[in-house]
């Protein structure tokens, strides 16, 4: 787990960008589905949505923290090395996971 700060530095120099800088093409084939959770249970997810999610001191009601539109990814690293690499192209959307595994056990990069 990697927690950067409000500048995103890190963020940026892997080259994860920011929803709204996500092109239409980029995004077009993302196919997202919801998790099958009950009423209590999106309930909870929201609310701790709302307790992790970054919010900069002096930030006004109804104003959306940059930290939230920040899309993330997903590493895998040898020693020195990053074999693996996935940036996310929409909220929510993530590598496949037996493929990361796959790269992770066999300790070889993917091309």
């Amino acid at each position: 787990m990697f927690v950067d700060d409000y500048t995103f530095g890190a963020y940026k120099a892997v080259g994860f960008k920011s929803f709204t800088e996500m092109e239409a093409d980029v995004v077009k084939g993302v196919t997202l589905s919801a998790p099958n959770l009950s009423f209590r249970q999106w309930m909870g997810y929201f609310g701790n949505v709302v307790k992790v999610s970054p919010v900069p001191k002096g930030m006004k009601f109804g104003e959306i923290p940059e930290g939230t539109l920040r899309l993330g990814g997903t590493f895998v690293v040898k020693g020195d090395e990053v074999i693996y690499q996935w940036s996310d192209r929409l909220p929510g959307d993530h590598p496949d996971i037996q493929e990361v595994l796959d790269v992770a056990v066999s300790g070889k990069a993917q091309v």
